[in-house]
């Protein structure tokens, strides 16, 4: 079994990757560091509806979106640059790796339009692969999308809180809820209950300084107060 401060380092490794990696595509050798976006045709959109929840697996995390037909996909992704110009033409633009990075960090999105092709970037498509975690719960193909349509544009972002399963679960099962982040929220929770290690539950302290957008001028105890009563708890 691995030491807890092994665990916390690399949960924290994996974390702050996500941070950099979340939502977009694979980087690819290019000058300036930007992304180039795969030929078209590369998807057979035939087989997929309006309203149905497309995934896309990747090595750390899983992107959604709902597919609106016509090879349109709304998905929600970090962009700084809605923060700075109402110019829907820059914002319709591919968001490149420094929008995207700069989005996390200040903790903005918008929920955009983007062809299948820059959607999945390569990625394989899954298609309502979730409808067998809420049986019932699913909505119709037409409210689904009308639900994502409702919601383009710029909105809060947040990796644990507001990310793109929230999107889509809330407009195909009308719960916005987040499997991803409650699989890292019981990993965390585990580590933090370790007590054997002092230094584990520092250093998750600190990740979610960088995931939940702390504001810098918290002191470190008002920090480490709500991890404390949650490993007693």
């Amino acid at each position: 079994m691995k030491n807890p401060v092994q665990q916390a380092a690399s949960l924290l490794l994996e974390k702050l990757m996500m941070l950099l990696v979340h939502h977009v595509r694979p980087l690819l050798a290019s000058s300036g560091g930007e992304t180039t976006p795969p030929p078209p045709g590369d998807y057979d959109t035939s087989c997929f509806k309006r309203g149905d929840l497309l995934e896309v697996p990747r090595t750390l995390f899983i992107h959604f979106g709902i597919y609106l037909g016509e090879n349109r996909v709304a998905h929600l992704m970090p962009d700084i640059l809605p923060s700075f110009t109402d110019d829907l033409r820059q914002i319709q633009q591919v968001v490149t790796n420094k929008r995207l990075i700069l989005g996390v960090i200040a903790r903005t999105a918008s929920v955009r339009v983007d062809t299948v092709e820059d959607f999945a970037y390569g990625g394989s498509i899954l298609v309502n692969h979730m409808d067998r975690l809420f049986e019932d719960q699913v909505l119709g193909s037409e409210e689904a999308a009308r639900r994502a349509e409702k919601l383009m544009g710029t909105t809060a972002y947040s990796l644990l809180w507001n990310n793109c399963e929230h999107f889509v679960t809330y407009c195909r099962y009308g719960a916005p809820v987040s499997f991803q982040t409650d699989k890292f929220c019981e990993t965390v929770k585990m580590i933090i209950r370790d007590q054997r290690s002092v230094l584990a539950s520092v250093l998750v302290g600190l990740a979610s300084i960088v995931c939940l957008g702390l504001a810098p001028s918290t002191t470190l105890p008002t920090i480490f107060i709500p991890f404390f009563l949650w490993m007693a708890g």
